[in-house]
Order: C-alpha cells, then sequence, then structure tokens
C-alpha cells in the first residue's frame, strides 16, 4: 500500500477519534419526549421493543448537509432494524413532521427543540449516532459522515456479541 494511503488512513482515523472525543459512553441517559408525530417515545421504550436487538440512535439536523446525504441510509436501516433518530435543533415537531414529510422520510424522530437532549449525549455537531444494546449500554458511537454497510456490520456485531 502507497504510503499516501496510510497517512490518509492515519489522519482519517485521527479526525475521527478528535470528533467523538465528547461523546458519551457506556450507559445511555434517559432520553424522552415527544416525536414529530406527536406520540411521545423514549429510547428506553425503544430498547425493550427491539426483543433484543440493538437499536441505531442516529442524531441530525435539518440544516445539516451531511445529515441530507445520509436520510436514504437511514431509511433504509430503519426497515431493517430498530432506529430512533433525534432531530436536534430542528424546529418544533409540527415543524419538523412538515420536513421529513416534504422529504419522504418514514422513520421516528424525537424531537430535541434546543438541542438539550443531544447535549447530554456529548453531541456538539450533527450527524452522530450510537448504537445501543438491549441493557441500554452504547456500544459504538461516532460522528460525521458514515456509510451504511458500517453501520449494519456494528448493529450486526452488537447482536451476534452481546
Amino acid at each position: 500500500m502507497p504510503w499516501e494511503v496510510w497517512i490518509f488512513l492515519i489522519a482519517f482515523l485521527a479526525l475521527q477519534f478528535w470528533q467523538s472525543r465528547e461523546l458519551q459512553g457506556g450507559a445511555m441517559p434517559p432520553l424522552a419526549g415527544p416525536l414529530a408525530d406527536g406520540r411521545r417515545t423514549s429510547l428506553e421504550a425503544v430498547v425493550r421493543d427491539a426483543g433484543g436487538r440493538p437499536v441505531l440512535l442516529y442524531v441530525w439536523s435539518s440544516w445539516c448537509p451531511i445529515c441530507s446525504a445520509e436520510e436514504g441510509t437511514i431509511a433504509a436501516l430503519a426497515e431493517d432494524w430498530p432506529v430512533l433518530t433525534l432531530a436536534m435543533q430542528s424546529g418544533d415537531p409540527d415543524t419538523v413532521a412538515k420536513f421529513m414529510r416534504e422529504r419522504g422520510l418514514a422513520y421516528p424522530a424525537l424531537v430535541d427543540t434546543q438541542g438539550e437532549l443531544a447535549w447530554r449525549l456529548g453531541v456538539r455537531a450533527t450527524p452522530a449516532w450510537f448504537v445501543v444494546d438491549r441493557s441500554g449500554t452504547i456500544r459504538f458511537s461516532g460522528m460525521g459522515y458514515t456509510t451504511g454497510w458500517g453501520l449494519r456490520a456494528r448493529l450486526w456485531w452488537v447482536q451476534a456479541w452481546s
């Protein structure tokens, strides 16, 4: 492998580590509130209803271009895995619901109008993601663009080994 590739990989991994340094680890703090569709939920309820499968918590914002690029990836994951998204500083439930309707997004979105829930998780920018196991423990987390196959691999890993 050429040395340029090694330098790129090292720089990429260092950037990922630096961006993720403040993210919550260990036990997931309580997250509850209104969904964009008007119902109320909590991450604890989603984990409980997942039947032992890991849950992807995906933090996004309506104004985030990287989040827009990942919408299809998250929608596809939500067809196969339990997913709860957290709409950080994207408006009230009606505004988030309208945004999602206009973009054809059907996954559940917990509305975090002021960013308080995201802040508890150490999220200072979007997108961010967390893979949570059946006991509510964060097994993987990251910030920035990620691939669908990377998220699927992490979900599969947690399902297989927890």
